[in-house]
């Protein structure tokens, strides 16, 4: 009981605390962003202000992507803390300290984020990023909060690994790179990024699940519900973006090839 106690007074302080972090993360970055650029990037001084802001926030963006791939990457394959057979407890009751931290990170980010994309709407982003931001903080606080099917939730964080390519073809354009090789070595690392990390990785998820159904079925009635209902939701987002970056990718490959 004592043991009991004294980790609900840790996550009391833990969660509050990483999420304050996420926010604070995304402000500095935001900022690092603005000044770093301003010296090595002699454009960004000629963007209008909405370009700014735009690339500042795509700059928090790809740091937390970063971050929280390699953290869930880390969790789900690297650690024991998911291994079938390295706890008595069931997977989906499993948790540390370090995933209440990275879905604390994230809700800070996506709050961030959200925040940012409401105040300038629909500059930063239409209703599917809203559709998005509002699943995936949906899904991050009640697996936070419930300590239930943790490891679910970290196979879809790790899906942001794509947008840093995003980003950077972003990035490209603006700056006037888009007959580039570089921008179209980027346009096929996002194809196979996304391919392996949105589309094959949630097959995947969905295998785990069903091999592992009689432990996710005792999941409370929301939280299970909520895992056979949420992810084909953004899975369907998923394979709509997949379709829109391959008409994109056909369209460059067919540039680079009149160029030659």
């Amino acid at each position: 009981m004592g043991n009991i106690g004294q980790n609900h007074q840790i996550e009391q302080v833990l969660w509050p605390a990483s999420v304050l972090s996420g926010i604070i993360m995304c402000k500095i970055v935001y900022e690092a962003t603005g000044l770093i650029s301003s010296q090595y990037f002699k454009g960004y001084a000629k963007l209008r202000n909405a370009q700014k802001v735009e690339w500042n926030n795509r700059g928090f963006s790809t740091f937390h992507a970063i971050i929280v791939a390699v953290l869930s990457f880390h969790l789900v394959v690297q650690s024991d803390l998911f291994k079938d057979d390295s706890q008595g407890e069931m997977m989906v009751n499993r948790k540390s300290t370090l995933s209440d931290s990275v879905f604390g990170m994230s809700l800070g980010y996506f709050l961030s984020d959200l925040g940012m994309i409401l105040w300038y709407f629909p500059a930063l982003g239409g209703k599917e990023y809203l559709i998005h931001h509002g699943l995936s903080m949906y899904s991050i606080f009640l697996s936070l909060v419930s300590g239930k099917g943790q490891i679910y939730i970290l196979m879809v964080l790790f899906t942001e690994s794509t947008t840093p390519f995003v980003n950077l073809r972003w990035y490209l354009d603006l700056a006037g790179q888009k007959n580039s090789k570089f921008y179209t070595f980027n346009g096929i690392a996002l194809f196979f990024g996304w391919l392996v990390a949105r589309i094959l990785l949630f097959i995947y998820f969905y295998m785990h699940i069903y091999t592992h159904f009689d432990q996710v079925r005792t999941v409370f009635p929301l939280g299970f519900y909520s895992l056979l209902v949420v992810p084909p939701m953004l899975a369907m987002m998923n394979v709509v973006w997949f379709w829109k970056i391959c008409k994109g990718l056909k369209k460059t490959l067919m540039k680079a090839r009149h160029r030659k």
